[in-house]
């Protein structure tokens, strides 16, 4: 009898342990990213290692403010989320934590990280020139700069200058360029414009397939979007600021990516989601799903990416798309960007 009580109360503890560790591997993540993004591979994750994912998705803002008012209450391991500003300013905040990863520092190019590491991005968004085929040749452009030159008067369309894309590009061309020269070219811009400036990316496009202006700046992955849905439209993306003198010159890229809550109740569990995402296996799950570019250079992009060619990055940090966004609204403004 007194064994068979031990082996019932040895099983009991067990039972208790298992269930106790199954409730410490949760792990809950506010995303800025879509559901439809982001549930496979949560999903994923917890067919691989048991781990139940728990998230809650809005805009960055809201996120990051929520944040702010629960403070140490919050429920939140993970803030993932898209554009490096946002994730700067979440570390800026307080809201994000150091992440002690090799892991991560391997799989993760120094310029798409933060340098103190309380974020690392997870996949990449380039934000290029997208022109129309049946008006220009690949030869007629060659750097974001140049859509300043009088030549293009008439005949440029932009998104807004209200969407933190091209504050952030903006931003990147402050730390390259120094703000008075980089508020010249954002004048020339506007003074090239053919109309007012869109609310979207794919307005921009489609602007430019029907011949309304001749080029325009936008994410690579609202371009192949639209040729999946409309394959005809007489449109080509070229990569600018390819041959340039500077070393650190090239596409203007930007992230999604995440960080470790400052009051994780699992920072063990979100540090290990985080580097799970920056795996293999992941990458082509987090990048393909949306047409972006894998952040790990081992992994090979999706077919369709791969098919728009390869390029050079600009290989500032991406840390100054938050740094000097502010900055970036305030010249955007003067210039007569809206």
């Amino acid at each position: 009898m007194k064994l068979t009580h031990s082996i019932s109360a040895i099983a009991l503890a067990l039972t208790t342990l298992s269930t106790l560790t199954a409730i410490a591997e949760e792990v809950v993540v506010y995303s800025a990213r879509n559901e439809q993004l982001i549930k496979p591979l949560f999903d994923a994750y917890s067919r691989d290692t048991g781990v139940q994912i728990k998230f809650i998705t809005g805009g960055e803002g809201p996120l990051m403010e929520r944040l702010k008012a629960e403070g140490q209450n919050t429920p939140a391991d993970v803030l993932l989320t898209v554009d490096a500003g946002n994730l700067w300013q979440a570390a800026h905040t307080g809201l994000l934590r150091p992440i002690p990863s090799k892991t991560l520092q391997d799989n993760v190019p120094a310029h798409l990280r933060d340098p103190d590491n309380e974020w690392f991005g997870l996949s990449v968004r380039a934000r290029t020139l997208v022109y129309n085929t049946s008006k220009l040749k690949a030869t007629d452009m060659s750097t974001y700069e140049d859509l300043a030159n009088p030549k293009w008067k008439g005949r440029l369309c932009l998104r807004t200058a209200k969407k933190v894309y091209n504050q952030s590009l903006v931003a990147m061309m402050i730390t390259e360029h120094g703000e008075p020269q980089a508020e010249a070219i954002v004048k020339g811009w506007v003074g090239n414009l053919a109309t007012a400036p869109f609310p979207d990316d794919t307005k921009a496009m489609e602007a430019v397939a029907n011949r309304q202006c001749d080029v325009t700046v936008v994410n690579t992955y609202y371009f192949g979007r639209l040729m999946e849905k409309t394959p005809s439209l007489p449109l080509a993306i070229f990569w600018p600021n390819q041959n340039l003198t500077n070393k650190n010159a090239g596409v203007h890229v930007n992230i999604s990516g995440a960080g470790v809550t400052r009051h994780a109740k699992n920072p063990a569990g979100a540090q290990r989601l985080i580097e799970w995402l920056s795996s293999d296996k992941a990458q082509n799950l987090f990048a393909d799903n949306n047409l972006e570019f894998p952040v790990n250079p081992a992994v090979t992009p999706d077919k369709i990416v791969a098919a728009w060619g390869s390029f050079k990055p600009n290989l500032i940090n991406v840390k100054e798309a938050g740094s000097l966004q502010a900055q970036a609204v305030k010249l955007m403004d003067r210039a007569g960007y809206k």
